[in-house]
């Protein structure tokens, strides 16, 4: 039901914007969590279904801006000032039981799109 993409090769400093859609949901928050070579999944951010809430972990804040469309069943994620420590495939996530930053809080979704940084 959820579709990430927009992922790519990208030089440190530069930009990339991610996208996902869905195809029915209920008003979900929805999020993306992102997974390195051999580590956990990890938060990125989430955003309330009206849009009126974001939230961010730390190693993001001031380079990522998470946004969404509902008209367009649809949520982005603008990643500015990229760093080879953001490599990793990007997923995104709908529907949390309250606590955001735990992969374990999500119930649904998508496959993921691969990000890599080059210094």
């Amino acid at each position: 039901q959820l579709q990430a993409s927009g992922g790519g090769l990208v030089q440190a400093g530069g930009s990339l914007r991610l996208s996902c859609t869905w195809t029915t949901f209920s008003m979900y928050t929805t999020g993306w969590f992102r997974q390195a070579p051999g580590k956990e999944r990890e938060f990125v951010a989430a955003i309330t279904w009206g849009g009126d809430s974001t939230y961010y972990a730390d190693s993001v804040k001031g380079r990522f801006t998470m946004s969404r469309d509902n008209a367009k069943n649809a949520q982005y994620l603008e990643m500015n000032s990229l760093i080879p420590e953001d490599t990793a495939v990007y997923y995104c996530a709908a529907r949390s039981s309250g606590n955001y930053y735990s992969a374990r809080s999500w119930t649904y979704w998508g496959l993921g799109t691969q990000v890599t940084v080059s210094s």
